[in-house]
Formats: structure tokens, sequence, C-alpha cells
């Protein structure tokens, strides 16, 4: 058995009796585990609350009531995976467990080997169920795609898909162009996973991202000897994707010798490993990509016109997000539900004056600014609706990017916190009147860590360059009420 067979895993063990639940904690965390005890109903629910956890391991008798309470109540959310602990002869405990939505039982006592089988076994029916659930998604991408100003979009993309059905083999390439942000590469992923190849590989390549005197031999691979440092052959990302799909984003960065070598293998479905002598056939559907309009560039002579007319077939363009309308607010609500259940927090709305800033901001970095700007709100923001208060602040126009705050101009750091982090460190901040609460500044940035690490507490402790001791202490109220353990007190929401 690896040494650390649960590595990654966050894990709380629910169980009244003090010496059974640090000995599960300490199992956990020597195979690899983040682990946490909970000694209550109470303490399991606040905890939960807090942290966040992939799994749960929950003693069906506890001092406040049935575990089985906190699974009719919906305790953990959707993405944590529970499974019973019950005494000998408490299968009935266990069966209705199971009923009310538990993965799995274990029959106390039950050895290490026991554990760690059935939490690997509910990761891997985890992971099935989320690959499943995207698979089914209607809607392209889930929460990327939908809405009036997509209509043109999911027509070319059911276009493609029934041509991909009559066409069987021999798929044609796809070139999807619209902005950085919009989503090309959700896209191209969408198509692979509903055409006629979802089992074969999909192999990404960013065109701009790999240095001109390699790029050859990622493409196509290499023989031993081809050049200096070739000590032995390599295959290419064309062979790397036989059966699949071949994703090439930012395709006009490529050279133009290049560009001529790619379409000889798209049209001849064959290619030439560098310092080779023979063609080796591949059998891949080509999916590429551009954030620049490639008639502009073939017109400036910066890609050929031969491969653009080839990979020209089927066209998909995405529409930046400034101009998708009233979309805007039902892509950003659907991403508030993602996001908050992704992290454990709870779904606000967005006020009036939140709209307003949604739909008057130029979002130069489309979706995926649209979602680190629904993070953030969800992370930061107290009240009880979402302003989205960085979009207009620190001198930021509508339809521009927020300017960095500096000097004189910079906005004073709020009493109850602030938005972001690296905003903090900025000479030019004044701080208001008021006052402002380090106490508050330091829980926020225990959450954020906390949130970026997917409620993992060592992984959060590390970001901050703290221990794990110290992150639970400052999560701690000042007084611990009685009946409280030292395990869950202070645990409660700051």
């Amino acid at each position: 058995m690896p040494n650390e067979p649960l590595a990654g895993m966050n894990v709380l063990v629910v169980d009244d009796e003090p010496m059974l639940r640090r000995h599960l904690v300490a199992t956990l965390e020597r195979m690899g585990a983040d682990a946490s005890g909970a000694d209550s109903l109470r303490a399991a629910r606040l905890m939960a609350n807090e942290l966040g956890f992939d799994f749960v391991l929950l003693d069906v008798n506890l001092p406040d009531g049935l575990g089985t309470d906190l699974l009719r109540e919906k305790t953990f959310g959707h993405h944590t995976g529970v499974i019973v602990m019950t005494a000998e002869g408490g299968i009935r405990g266990a069966v209705e467990a199971i009923q009310l939505g538990a993965l799995d039982y274990l029959a106390k006592p039950f050895e290490p080997e026991a554990l760690v089988l059935t939490l690997s076994r509910g990761r891997r029916s985890r992971a099935q169920a989320r690959a499943e659930e995207q698979r089914k998604s209607d809607s392209p991408a889930g929460a990327f795609f939908f809405g009036e100003s997509m209509a043109a979009l999911e027509l070319q993309l059911g276009r493609i898909l029934a041509a991909d059905r009559r066409l069987g083999t021999e798929l044609p390439p796809v070139l999807i162009q619209g902005e950085t942000g919009t989503g090309k590469t959700t896209i191209a992923r969408w198509l692979h996973e509903r055409g006629p190849r979802p089992d074969g590989p999909m192999v990404d390549m960013n065109c701009s991202a790999i240095p001109e005197s390699l790029a050859e031999s990622e493409l196509f691979g290499h023989e031993k000897g081809a050049f200096t440092d070739a000590r032995s052959a390599r295959l290419g990302l064309f062979e790397a994707a036989a059966g699949g799909t071949l994703f090439l984003d930012e395709i006009h960065s490529l050279s133009p010798a290049l560009q001529g070598k790619l379409l000889t293998a798209i049209e001849e479905r064959r290619i030439r490993r560098v310092g080779g002598n023979r063609s080796v056939p591949v059998d891949v559907r080509i999916i590429a990509a551009a954030n620049r309009d490639l008639r502009q560039e073939v017109a400036g002579g910066r890609f050929r016109e031969d491969l653009f007319h080839r990979l020209d077939l089927f066209r998909i363009a995405i529409p930046p997000l400034r101009v998708r309308g009233g979309d805007i607010l039902r892509l950003a609500e659907t991403l508030i539900q993602k996001c908050s259940r992704r992290h454990r927090l709870p779904a606000k709305p967005i006020s009036e004056l939140g709209q307003r800033r949604l739909l008057h901001y130029g979002w130069p970095g489309n979706v995926r600014e649209l979602a680190h700007e629904v993070e953030r709100a969800l992370v930061f923001e107290d009240g009880p609706e979402l302003q989205f208060d960085p979009l207009l602040g620190a001198g930021g126009a509508a339809g521009q990017n927020p300017a960095s705050p500096s000097g004189a101009d910079a906005p004073a750091l709020s009493g109850s916190g602030v938005s972001g982090t690296g905003e903090w460190f900025y000479p030019g901040y004044r701080f208001p009147e008021s006052g402002f609460s380090l106490e508050d500044a330091i829980l926020r940035l225990i959450h954020h860590a906390l949130s970026q690490s997917g409620g993992n507490v060592s992984g959060a402790a590390r970001l901050l360059g703290v221990s794990r001791d110290y992150l639970r202490y400052r999560l701690a109220p000042t007084r611990t009420e009685a009946g409280d353990s030292p395990e869950t007190a202070g645990l409660s929401a700051p």
C-alpha cells in the first residue's frame, strides 16, 4: 500500500468517543489526508459551514441526536461524500443512512486497510459521478453558454455535432474564434466530449507558449539523434492524440514554415517526425482556436491563406461578454450558485447597484474575469447582497479595466475589511477616520486562503506561511462556550 494513499483528501471524523476520534484523525493524517474531528452534531454543523470537506466519517449515535439528522438536513452539501460508522448490530441505521444519501458504511471495529479501501472507492465513485454529470449537461459547458445572445453559437454547435454523426470517422477541422477569456478551450472540450470520439484522448497545445525551435518537435515528435538533446525517439502531440482530438490554441502564433507542415499533416493525415525519413499515419480531429481575426492575419501576410481555408470549414464565433446584454446577469447568477457550492458559502443575490456595475463594465477578460469577480465578491463582501465594489472603484470607468490604486487617489480601506488581498499593500491607501479592523483583515485572509486551497487546512496554512495550529487558533473566538471540546471551540463563523 502506498505511504500516502489518501493524499489530498480532506476528511471530517464525527464521533463522540475521544480516543477513537483521535485515533482515526491520526490514522488519516498518517495516510496523507487532512483530517479534523468533531464530537457532536452541533460541532459537525459548525465545521461543515466553516471549512467544507471531501468526505465525512459519521457515527450514527451522537450525544445530541442521530448522525442521520445531518443527512436529512443536507449539512455537508452535494460534493461531500458521507461514510457512516456503525457499531456491531447497527446495520439498520446504516441502511437508513444509505437511503438518505450516504456513500457507504463501515462496521466498527474496522482495520486501517478497510478505511483506506472505503475512502478510495468513494473518491473514485465521486469522480465518476462528476464526470457523468458534466457529460450529460444539456448546455455547452454549463454556466458559460446560454441565453439569447448565444442562440447563434448553440445553432453552430448543433450543426457540427449533426455533421459529425453523418461523417463518422474522418472528422473535418473546427476553427474557434473569440477574445481571450470567452471560453474557447471550454467549447473545444465540449465538442470533444459530445462528438463521436469521447473516449479518445484530448491533447492541447498553446502555440504561443512553445518556443519556435521546439514547436515542430512538440507537434510531430522526433527520432533519436535528430538534434543535440534528442537522446531517444519521442512521440509528438499528433500521435499522442490518436483516435481523439488535438486542440491547437492561439494557432496564429505558429511560424509560417510550421503552418505549411501543419497544413500537409491535416490534408494527408500523415506526419513525419523531426529527423525521420518515413511518414506516420495519424487519425486525429483538429480543433484550432485564435483570439485574433484570422482573415485579418491572412490579409496582413501573417497566416497562410491555404491553411485558413482548410481550418475554416466549421467556424465558431464566440461573442465577447460586453455584447451579451442581460445574459451577463443570468450568467453571474449561475456562477454565484456554482461558486457558493464549491466553497460552501451562502449564495447571495446581486443588489441593484451590483447589477448596474456588471452591465456597465467592459469585461476585457470576458467570462474568465466575471468568474473571478464572482468568487471575489462571495469571499470578501459581508452584506446580504453582492455589490461588486471593485468593478468601478479606483478610478475605473465603465468599459475599462479598473486602474491600480496608488498615491492620493487610492481608495480608503473600509472599516469592515477590503475587497482583495494584494491591494492592501499600496502605500497610498488611507485608513478611514473610524478606524480599521485588523482582526477582520486577518480573518478575511484566512478565509481567502481556505477558499483557494479548497477548504484544505494544511494547504491554507502553507499559503499563509503559518502552522495549522495558528490557523485554528485564529478561527477560534475569545471565549470557549461551556460544553465545547477543544477540537470544536471557535469554529463558528467569525
